[in-house]
């Protein structure tokens, strides 16, 4: 089953059942019984079939989902099988913003890499939408999300752990900041491109934010706010350094500066291999 399962995931992302074949190294017609198991075991039509290619039933898009679930639940037992029996090593996978990944676990993966140095880590940047797919396909195994808004004011005096797959991980202030010479009356915004958390927390607080450049990094932004460009949202552990020397100064807003939360996300504490689990542990460890 879990190869039907993995041939309808192949179909699914290719279009066709020729393309599929061949990423899978199958025959079309084996690849067609394959599917036509699937479709036996399910009761259901998966595809429809046509001179445009294959698109998933509505049966189809609803197997989907859970056929990369199960792949990925069967990865991750996997690699916690062998990274037990292999001892101290492994793969980590884990994905953050850009904030994130630039200034907040620089300092977190070396102290982590100092204690398992047999484990491999892998890094990528994206936005909160893409890792969060990520994480359900099970690409990665944590994320650094920014969550969304608490219901209660009250902020725990800890991170929070959870079984879910969501932990409370840390609070982040983000600031509006420009050049000594920039007039805050008169400039435009530097921020990310669309489906960013912080373009997202701009807009929300100024929907009349003129946007004068989209830019894909953290340093970037900075750069081009530190020449005069415009201003710019961005989290104040960011430019700690560029507001010490006067390269940038913080602007006063009546809605700024925003607070947001940051959370670890996850498939569940259950579902992590023995490397990532560690990982996980010791981001809830580490408070600023």
């Amino acid at each position: 089953m879990l190869d039907e399962l993995r041939y309808l995931v192949l179909i699914a992302d290719a279009g066709t059942f020729t393309a599929a074949a061949r990423r899978a190294h199958l025959s079309q017609p084996a690849l067609s019984a394959a599917v036509h198991r699937l479709e036996d075991a399910m009761s259901a039509r998966l595809f429809h079939r046509g001179a445009g290619g294959a698109t998933l039933t509505a049966a189809g898009a609803a197997l989907l989902p859970r056929a990369r679930a199960a792949l990925a639940a069967v990865e991750d037992g996997r690699r916690a099988v062998a990274e037990i029996e292999a001892g101290d090593t492994g793969l980590v996978r884990l994905g953050a913003g850009a904030t994130a990944c630039t200034y907040l676990l620089p300092p977190i993966l070396a102290a982590y890499r100092k204690r398992w140095p047999g484990v491999m880590m892998r890094v990528r940047e994206a936005f909160n939408d893409e890792l969060e797919a990520m994480i359900e396909s099970g690409d990665i195994d944590v994320a650094i999300v920014t969550a969304p808004a608490r219901r209660s004011a009250k902020r725990p005096a800890h991170p929070e752990r959870r079984a879910d797959g969501f932990d409370w991980w840390r609070d982040d202030e983000l600031i509006v900041v420009g050049a000594p010479t920039v007039n805050p009356r008169t400039a435009g915004w530097v921020t990310f491109g669309e489906g960013s958390p912080t373009r997202t927390l701009l807009l929300a607080r100024n929907p009349g934010a003129q946007i004068v450049m989209e830019l894909g990094s953290i340093a970037a932004v900075k750069g081009h706010v530190r020449a005069g460009i415009g201003l710019a949202l961005v989290s104040r552990t960011a430019v700690t350094a560029d507001l010490a020397r006067g390269a940038l100064v913080e602007i006063d807003l009546p809605w700024s500066p925003v607070g947001r939360r940051l959370a670890l996300r996850h498939r569940g504490v259950d579902r992590l291999p023995p490397a990532a689990a560690r990982l996980r542990d010791l981001l809830l460890d580490r408070l600023p």
